[in-house]
């Protein structure tokens, strides 16, 4: 059987792990779980209590019994940098030698402030020339991530993009027909990852500022109550003596959410704009985020697309053990850990994949 890896969502409110095996018939599930972090804990990427996220990281292994040491984990947000670029037809010795200078046209940090990858995804049929994804992610963000993990005694052995991360989940789960473009979107506390999929492809990723949290602080505004209270509030969990009318929260919410499906929607337009006559079958929206149904409305609304909500277990066979209700509320929000779950040591990446 081949060696797989701890799926580890290390997001800015919460850790994500979960735990798959291989079967011949695809994956079983073996362990889900999600331990919440301080706020601060991870600023726009960032660690800034170090402390606090190594506690959450091993204490969350520690509940699920992992004996696995390696472990896949997904960096995103300001630190990480996508871009789909087109260089001459080459050989494969040549590509490597010439990434570092296409690097520097196309990134904007110094050469020796970044990691550093690539994949192709084809000869482009009208020009010749190669078409591939190259990404940076910025030393010292790696290298924080990197120490967490050892600290917690695991092996930090895949390091990739959010983004490509949840296509993996999606793709795991779902089908798209030959030449049909779906829009995934991955709606977490601080940065939602847009990655649009095409044959197994990525035609574009890009990760956007904005998330659930910009609902829980618009709450604490337009309600005058504490960040725990419209975290509350924004789970649908009414105070009957505070003189809050759920009407009030619906509102709020309901103006929120119709800001980042436009905000993720300008997005999505840019691509069109730039991709010819791409037509965009369906968005699908992960994250714990995506189970407030205001997004999914205001996404209906603004796309004029259907819209589902990513169920991350939708064909991954679950040990019976597990709480079935625990995973079926945390579904959409498991998608990140899942997809990185599904990277082996060693494996053929999706495109973008750090090592």
């Amino acid at each position: 059987m081949a060696k797989s890896c701890i799926g580890l969502d290390i997001g800015s409110s919460s850790v994500k792990a979960a735990h798959l095996v291989r079967q011949k018939a695809g994956h079983k599930l073996l362990g889900f779980g999600i331990e919440p972090l301080p706020a601060q804990a991870i600023v726009d990427g960032a660690i800034m209590d170090h402390g606090a996220v190594v506690d959450a990281v091993g204490a969350l292994i520690s509940r699920l019994h992992l004996k696995k040491r390696a472990v896949a984990i997904a960096i995103a947000g300001n630190s990480v940098i996508v871009k789909k670029i087109s260089v001459p037809n080459m050989s494969a010795a040549e590509l490597a030698e010439q990434i570092p200078y296409e690097a520097e046209r196309h990134i904007p940090y110094a050469r020796s402030d970044v990691e550093l990858d690539y994949q192709v995804l084809g000869t482009h049929p009208m020009t010749g020339r190669l078409d591939l994804v190259l990404v940076a992610a910025k030393k010292e963000i790696v290298s924080d991530y990197a120490e967490v993990l050892r600290e917690a005694k695991l092996v930090p052995t895949v390091i990739d993009v959010a983004g490509f991360a949840v296509q993996n989940a999606f793709e795991a789960n779902y089908d798209l027909a030959p030449g049909e473009t779906a829009v995934v979107i991955n709606v977490g506390a601080a940065f939602s990852n847009l990655n649009i999929i095409r044959d197994g492809a990525s035609l574009f990723v890009r990760d956007i500022a904005i998330g659930g949290r910009s609902l829980t602080e618009d709450l604490q505004k337009s309600l005058a109550v504490g960040f725990a209270d419209a975290e509350a509030l924004k789970l649908g969990i009414v105070f009957d003596d505070r003189g809050i009318a759920p009407e009030q929260v619906a509102q709020v919410i309901a103006t929120t959410a119709d800001v980042i499906a436009g905000e993720l929607q300008r997005s999505i337009d840019f691509f069109l704009g730039q991709a010819g006559d791409t037509t965009v079958s369906k968005i699908c929206l992960a994250g714990g985020t995506a189970k407030l149904m205001a997004l999914a409305r205001a996404f209906e609304r603004r796309s004029r697309l259907p819209v589902e909500i990513l169920d991350a277990w939708r064909r991954i066979d679950v040990d019976p053990r597990l709480d079935a209700g625990f995973l079926a509320s945390h579904a959409p929000e498991a998608s990140v850990a899942l997809g990185l779950a599904l990277r082996a040591p060693n494996d053929k990446p999706a495109p973008g994949v750090l090592r």
